[in-house]
C-alpha cells in the first residue's frame, strides 16, 4: 500500500483558519461576550453546520427509538 503525497500542509491550514477567525472575532467581539460564544454564534450562522447539527440528532432520535 502507498501513500499519497499531501498536498497542502494541514498545521498551515488550522494555523490559518484560526487566523481567519481571530480577525474575525476582533471585528466582531462587541456582539458576544466571549470568543467561545463568538465561535458558537458563528457555527449557529452556518448553512452547513445547522444541516450537519440536525443529521447527527436525526441518527440519535433513531438510535434511540432502537
Amino acid at each position: 500500500m502507498t501513500t499519497k503525497a499531501k498536498t497542502f500542509d494541514c498545521v498551515e491550514m488550522k494555523n490559518r483558519i484560526q487566523r481567519e477567525l481571530m480577525v474575525e472575532y476582533q471585528s466582531r467581539k462587541g456582539e458576544f461576550s466571549s470568543y467561545a460564544d463568538f465561535i458558537v454564534g458563528t457555527a449557529d450562522e452556518s448553512e452547513q453546520i445547522r444541516a450537519w447539527r440536525e443529521k447527527i440528532a436525526a441518527a440519535a432520535r433513531k438510535k434511540a427509538q432502537a
